[in-house]
Parts: C-alpha cells; structure tokens; sequence
C-alpha cells in the first residue's frame, strides 16, 4: 500500500487520469445496466426479425442508406427521430424495434431517443452495418 500512495505522490496526473478512466469506465457500466435499450449482436438482431418480427430502422442519412442497408429496413434519419418524425413507426410502439447505423453509435443515441418517445422494445445492433457486411449477411440497395 505504500508503494501506491507514493506512485500517487510522484505522478499526480498520471494518477488522475488513472481515477477519471476508473470512474468513467463505472458509470458507462452502470448507465448500460440501467438503460432500456438493449444492445444486440448481428445474431441475435436476426433472430429477433425472423422470430419476432422486427422492425428494422436505418438511422443513416439517406444516401448511405440506398448505398446498402439491411434486407427490409427503413430509413429514419436522426434528425428526423430528434424531431419525433416518426409517422410509420407510431404503429409499432410495443413491437420489437432494431435501431441501426455504420458503426453503432448513432443508433444508439437514437435508440435512447425512441426510448423517450415512448417506444418499449428498443435495440441497438452492435457494430453497425459494418459488423453486418462483414459477416456477409444480406445487404439491399436502393435504386431510388
């Protein structure tokens, strides 16, 4: 122990950032555990489509989105979720939902957005259609 306390003496800010990373890495943790959304992997988001029928959101804008998103997804942009433009989806408020972007991310802030407007069942898929492609799962393009 008093090898600690005089590491902390000697290197003050490496110590501090050492506590703010540790502290940072808790609340991350415990916002996770206490979250609505939950986070899914491309597996289970599949599952949940085909057993449950999903519905999928594209959150990409809509040039990345007729460049390639997933089989039977719609696109709502996040601008237009912060908006609460959500006319096709006030439907499927106690129906699964699986939110989706490049890389995970952005879906997840609209997931916490969905989350507020009332939505119960929300996901986020992990790691985005960058996951997605890259475990070769079906990819749709639009001509339009």
């Amino acid at each position: 122990m008093q090898e600690y306390m005089e590491f902390f003496k000697a290197n003050p800010m490496l110590s501090l950032a050492w506590v703010g990373l540790f502290v940072g890495l808790i609340v991350m943790v415990f916002k996770s555990s206490v979250s609505k959304v939950k986070n899914v992997n491309h597996q289970e988001a599949t599952l949940l489509m085909n057993k449950q029928e999903a519905t999928v959101v594209d959150v990409r804008g809509k040039e990345e989105f007729k460049k390639g998103h997933i089989v039977g997804a719609i696109n709502v942009p996040l601008a237009e979720i912060k908006n609460n433009q959500l006319g096709t989806l006030e439907n499927s408020k106690a129906s699964p939902i699986i939110m989706v972007c490049n890389a995970g991310m952005t879906s997840s802030q609209a997931a916490q957005l969905m989350v507020k407007h009332g939505f119960e069942n929300v996901n986020n898929l992990k790691g985005g259609m960058g996951e997605w492609q890259s475990s070769n799962l079906p990819v749709s393009k639009s001509k339009r």
